[in-house]
């Protein structure tokens, strides 16, 4: 089941992360399906890790992307241990902000120690909370803490979508609450509205340039992409329950 998982969320992941890019704005530098400069350095113990030639992370493979995305990501954050759907919410976020800040982000969602270490007291009680719920926190938490960055002006609709993407993705890998009251009825059936929210929102934004109204926020993508971004993320729930839920 882990590995089926780690699979699944594997390929969500680099489904973002794409391949290989050098914008002068990223921090990372030269990335390729998401791994740093630095970070494939590190791995492959070059150090100090701008002796690693840019052309190395332009040639790195699937293959070894994959190992360095389980042993420096998903076994860090027992990423395996957790529920369908939690996985995969923590996951992406550790992918881009690091381990330790989404395992703390984790466990104070949870209400638990916040000491960026996945032990039984953790693991506990994300088994014991509901995985809607505790995806929808993250993902909340999440993006204000992206919000608060500098950067957020080059990159905010880019993560936003991403956000809303993975959102959606792991809500519907998450098991169905076994609760039949109707207020906890009721919150499954609209868990996950913000996703459509924020795809509504893009949708219109699209739009709107379309039709030639200046939207400064969002000058950073086209019309066009917005509007089939925001498309891609409405139908991710029903398309993605498929191919992510029986993993």
């Amino acid at each position: 089941m882990s590995e089926h998982r780690f699979e699944a969320c594997l390929a969500e992941v680099l489904r973002h992360e794409g391949g290989y890019v050098d914008h002068p704005a990223d921090p990372g530098g030269a990335t390729n399906m998401g791994i740093t400069r630095k970070t494939l350095a590190r791995w492959r113990s070059v150090s100090p890790w701008w002796d690693l030639p840019k052309a190395a992370v332009r040639g790195l493979g699937r293959a070894e992307a994959a190992e360095i995305y389980r042993q420096g990501y998903w076994d860090a954050c027992h990423a395996g241990d957790l529920p369908p759907g939690v996985d995969l919410a923590v996951f992406d976020y550790a992918v881009n902000s690091g381990p330790d800040r989404a395992i703390r982000t984790l466990q104070a969602t949870l209400g638990v120690v916040v000491d960026g270490v996945v032990g039984p007291l953790t693991l506990g009680a994300t088994q014991r909370a509901d995985a809607a719920r505790t995806i929808n926190a993250l993902c909340d938490r999440r993006l204000g803490f992206l919000r608060a960055l500098s950067t957020f002006a080059i990159f905010g609709r880019g993560w936003t979508g991403r956000v809303a993407a993975i959102r959606a993705a792991s809500l519907a890998a998450a098991p169905i609450s076994s609760s039949t009251s109707n207020g906890d009825t009721k919150m499954d059936i609209l868990s996950g509205y913000k996703t459509y929210i924020v795809a509504a929102f893009m949708l219109l934004a699209g739009l709107a340039q379309m039709l030639g109204i200046d939207l400064p926020t969002l000058d950073s993508g086209s019309a066009g992409s917005l509007v089939l971004e925001a498309l891609a993320v409405l139908f991710l729930r029903k398309g993605l329950k498929a191919d992510i839920g029986k993993a």
